[in-house]
């Protein structure tokens, strides 16, 4: 049981102001550079899943560096339906994930995708805004 006040319990509080009881975005998505709005309120589910995203960068870095760094992120938004997303970017293939940018200021990853999994796109609470 965490203490409180503990980063657990701060967590789990900011979770309830973003996820509601049926599991969807309350807030809208945006980009944490450019505030260019992501995804709309109630367009994808809460999930956790353990992910590598590289470090934040422009979509031309991105694609080129074969050893990034990045996180290990474990809460994201669940998207089944590219056509759900306001203003989203994909980088070149990287293997089999395709990585989500913005699409206006191409800063990212914001996301990832898994090219053998057509209904599955993956956007990181850490990578992004909630308004």
């Amino acid at each position: 049981m965490a203490a409180p006040g503990s980063q657990m319990e701060t967590a789990a509080s900011g979770l309830e102001e973003l996820v509601c009881a049926q599991g969807r975005n309350r807030k809208t998505v945006l980009c944490q550079r450019c505030s260019s709005r992501v995804l709309l309120p109630g367009m994808a589910t809460f999930t956790r899943r353990e992910l590598f995203l590289p470090a934040m960068k422009k979509k031309t870095a991105l694609v080129g560096n074969s050893d990034p760094e990045g996180d290990v992120l474990q809460d994201h938004w669940l998207v089944d339906d590219m056509f759900s997303f306001e203003n989203v970017g994909f980088t070149k293939d990287v293997g089999n994930i395709k990585f989500l940018i913005c699409a206006d200021c191409e800063i990212g990853p914001i996301g990832w995708h898994c090219l053998d999994d057509k209904k599955s796109f993956y956007v990181a609470l850490d990578r992004v805004t909630h308004e």
